[in-house]
């Protein structure tokens, strides 16, 4: 059961290990684009090069899609970046029902684990699988992965990166269940004293307008934490004061000392290959970045198309 392009690369290992995937239950069809046509999930378009037997039910309660499920006489579920399930559907499997999350829960419980581990700095991040219960991304864990996240790494880079590892454990936990070899374990268990759980919400628009009066470094989390989707965004604004719409999606920090007398936010540029915003910490160097209408692109190609001078500001605080 899964969506977006995550959930492939654990449907992709299942399969070249010959294990019998009996169906593959994703959305339905969605309207996109300009014309309106309808677009298939990427885990759809695999399943179909695959000839799996698919299912897109609009409702997951509908009794024909139910009867349908329970047809396939499946022996175990896997989840993977899919939808709420009903009970009546994560019981019904003899084996049960088991997800896998973006993140070393109890951390992260949420729809955004991936972009949200990034936006608050945090070093390291992981996935992990455990059985579905009642309550959403709380049941009892079978097994977790660590991953480190670099300095300058963004939430994409970071999703190719858990999407692999997640396969792997996918693919170890299918045969810990197989062979009764795996454990359980509440995940209250993987929380030490005092340490605050963090959540990850969905994101919002306003989540992704950058606030230029904040610390250099969360500028830059949160950059990198929504590259490159949905993007950070800000205000350009020309010497006559004219807005224009910015996405920002890779930066790097420079950390030096910065006059008082310079305004968060004033540019700094040779009009060729650099870009840098300034605030009270540093500059935050923009390498690529897109304006509204165009194509997302480097600097460089950006300053050779667009007309830019230190005058110019960036944000509106």
């Amino acid at each position: 059961m899964g969506t977006p392009e995550f959930a492939v690369a654990s449907l992709d290992i299942l399969l070249k290990q010959n294990y019998s995937i009996v169906g593959v239950i994703t959305t339905p069809d969605k309207p996109a684009g300009r014309g309106l046509d309808l677009r298939q999930s990427a885990i759809k378009k695999y399943a179909l090069e695959k000839d799996l037997n698919i299912l897109q039910p609009e409702k997951l309660k509908d009794p024909v899609f139910i009867a349908q499920l329970k047809s396939l006489n499946a022996d175990l579920q896997i989840v993977v970046a899919f939808r709420m399930l009903p009970e009546s559907v994560w019981n019904m499997p003899r084996l049960g029902t088991f997800n896998l999350h973006a993140s070393l829960l109890p951390q992260y419980r949420g729809a955004a684990p991936i972009n949200r581990a990034v936006m608050n700095g945090d070093k390291e991040s992981g996935v992990t699988t455990f059985f579905l219960q009642q309550e959403i991304d709380t049941g009892k864990i079978i097994a977790r992965e660590r991953v480190t996240i670099g300095e300058n790494e963004t939430a994409g880079e970071l999703h190719d990166k858990l999407m692999s590892v997640g396969a792997e454990l996918v693919l170890k936990t299918v045969k810990a269940i197989e062979t009764h070899t795996y454990s359980e374990t509440e995940q209250n268990k993987f929380v030490p004293d005092k340490e605050e759980l963090k959540q990850a919400p969905k994101i919002f628009k306003e989540d992704c307008k950058i606030n230029w009066t904040k610390s250099i470094h969360e500028i830059h989390n949160l950059i990198r934490g929504l590259s490159p989707y949905p993007a950070a965004f800000t205000d350009l604004l020309s010497p006559e004061g004219k807005s224009y719409s910015l996405k920002i999606f890779s930066t790097s920090m420079e950390l030096i000392a910065v006059p008082q007398s310079v305004a968060p936010g004033t540019l700094k540029t040779d009009a060729k290959s650099y870009l840098k915003a300034s605030l009270s910490e540093g500059f935050i160097c923009i390498h690529e970045l897109q304006l509204a209408g165009k194509k997302r692109m480097e600097v460089s190609e950006f300053l050779r198309g667009f007309q830019l001078d230190e005058r110019w500001r960036i944000g509106k605080g």
